[in-house]
């Protein structure tokens, strides 16, 4: 398809199915598989840590490789190249239980994720705007809670199924494969956009060193928090006898909240400002990381998953829209540097975790740190809603 008459429908379809492929199979996949494999495949609390600790460094060498391509040519060669190698490196879970293999093949998977996020972002981002659509990333990002959903599904049915760990992971390398099609067809392809002289690139300006520094560090802290929840939520409900089996149904309902949340966020930044949005999702989002630990009762189970999906997903979709804001003139390179802050958190917080949850029994301290982190960030925030305030024109 020439990319030259593609509907906003289908770039927005193709964004979600990319991040369905990319995130739902190649990220969250592990995470409602994580159980079972501990059950059937003999996997620790040491190495489920580490192999999130895997992807998501595989992640953040994604981010850095395609914020090292100049050319957009390039960049979507590299997204489809991705596609396909999601759906392989899935179903090659099945073929060993090394776990210096699987490493490998999460790794890679962590590289396939910035397809989703980082890569179809930026095109969908570059197309919008050429195309003389609003530039918000809300509709694509909601394929991130589409994902979550999708994949506590699938395991639910899965299991319904009695499949064993190898015959589901063979499942989401299928389902891969089916939303790989729209996500191929139906991403714009730079080589086909419309030359543009619309405010992305009409504007030329610098952000102070210390702004950037401080928001670096507020992502980063959002990054552990997001991260410590988003891998281990499902292991945390099944490890409490009287909710076993809920872990798959709390992780789906995690994924339906964030779906409209980041459209519902989109309006509230709109309203009161990026930085003052990002402030209210960091204060909720670290009480949803903090109420497991306040009670294992499946209704404060619910409301910690309801805080929490709608919460992750758009601090991640503000961040990268506010960098189009602050940045028009070449907004990758600053999404390319929130995302390296964001990834090196979710390298380091599964191994901590995991081996705090070793040490204690328990995720309870794991969750205290990641709150906690979430915290200092929006201390962060507050720095930098001070700084704008005295700046009023940085986002505009």
């Amino acid at each position: 398809m020439s990319g030259m008459h593609l509907s906003k429908v289908k770039v927005y379809l193709a964004g979600i199915c990319s991040l369905i492929v990319t995130i739902g199979v190649a990220r969250f996949s592990y995470t409602s598989l994580l159980p079972l494999m501990k059950a059937e495949a003999g996997v620790s609390e040491v190495v489920g840590g580490w192999l999130a600790t895997s992807n998501y460094l595989g992640y953040m060498c994604g981010v850095i490789l395609a914020a090292s391509l100049n050319k957009l040519s390039y960049k979507f060669a590299l997204y489809r190249l991705y596609l396909l190698l999601t759906v392989l490196c899935t179903a090659a879970m099945v073929l060993t239980t090394d776990t210096m293999i699987w490493s490998i093949l999460r790794f890679i998977s962590g590289l396939c994720s910035s397809a989703g996020l980082i890569i179809a972002s930026g095109l969908i981002l570059k197309w919008l705007v050429v195309n003389h659509h609003r530039a918000e990333l809300g509709v694509h990002f909601s394929g991130v809670g589409i994902s979550i959903l999708l994949t506590a599904l699938v395991v639910e049915l899965l299991f319904f199924l009695a499949l064993n760990w190898q015959g589901q992971w063979l499942a989401f390398a299928l389902l891969a494969a089916l939303f790989s099609v729209p996500a191929w067809l139906w991403m714009p392809n730079p080589k086909f956009a419309k030359t543009s002289t619309g405010p992305m690139d009409s504007k030329s300006k610098t952000l102070p060193k210390k702004f950037i520094l401080i928001m670096l560090s507020a992502y980063f802290c959002a990054g552990y928090g997001y991260v410590v929840s988003a891998t281990f939520i499902v292991d945390i409900i099944e490890k409490v006898p009287s909710l076993e089996g809920s872990g798959q149904w709390v992780f789906a309902l995690v994924g339906l909240t964030a779906i409209p949340a980041v459209l519902i966020w989109d309006r509230i930044a709109r309203r009161i400002g990026y930085l003052r949005s990002l402030f209210l999702a960091y204060v909720i989002q670290a009480l949803g990381i903090i109420l497991p630990t306040v009670s294992d009762q499946m209704a404060v189970m619910v409301l910690s998953a309801c805080l929490f999906g709608g919460t992750f997903v758009a601090c991640v979709s503000l961040v990268l829209t506010m960098a189009g804001h602050m940045l028009p003139s070449n907004p990758a390179k600053l999404m390319g540097k929130m995302t390296i802050a964001y990834g090196v958190a979710q390298i380091i917080a599964p191994t901590v975790t995991g081996l705090l949850v070793e040490s204690f029994g328990n995720y309870n301290v794991g969750l205290y740190l990641s709150a906690t982190v979430v915290c200092l960030g929006a201390l962060f925030l507050l720095m930098l809603i001070k700084y704008e305030n005295q700046q009023p024109r940085i986002l505009v």
